[in-house]
């Protein structure tokens, strides 16, 4: 990428170096942007500010965090939180879980969990409406490599 460059595309998976990666999300500190990193390419996603996403985040959050409660399932809920294995593969679903055992597996104080030092979330979630396709399609490959169970 040269700096001349001045807008990414976003939503789109495109060919990019980790460094590449880096330099593009440190540029999106002050954007409420997500990112993913996966096989070569890079995805920015603005985040979406819509009153059906929010109410669909909000309702698959509150039905997951209350069957956990009520099955008793001990559960670490987490909103947007940035999984890395440095160099290989980034992400931030819209939702994920540690369960059971792994609930209390990251310490609080954590900014991005590296996953190379720990386990990939038992679950994550993504909200779709435009981008149900990759969602479904390379996110979810990235998501099964990381070792999240499908």
């Amino acid at each position: 990428m040269s700096e001349t460059q001045t807008q990414l595309p976003t939503d789109t998976w495109i060919y990019a170096s980790w460094q590449d990666y880096e330099q593009a999300i440190a540029n999106l500190l002050n954007e409420k942007a997500k990112s993913y990193y996966y096989k070569g390419y890079m995805r920015l996603e603005m985040a979406p500010v819509s009153f059906d996403h929010d109410q669909d985040h909000v309702v698959i959050i509150f039905a997951v965090t209350l069957f956990a409660a009520l099955k008793g399932i001990p559960a670490t809920g987490l909103d947007t939180t940035t999984f890395r294995k440095t160099g290989v593969q980034d992400c931030q679903p819209d939702v994920a879980y540690y369960l059971r055992e792994r609930a209390q597996t990251i310490p609080a104080g954590t900014g991005i969990v590296n996953l190379d030092r720990y386990p990939a979330p038992d679950l994550v979630i993504e909200i779709a409406k435009t981008s149900l396709l990759d969602d479904l399609g390379t996110k979810r490959s990235l998501y099964e490599d990381l070792g999240v169970a499908e």
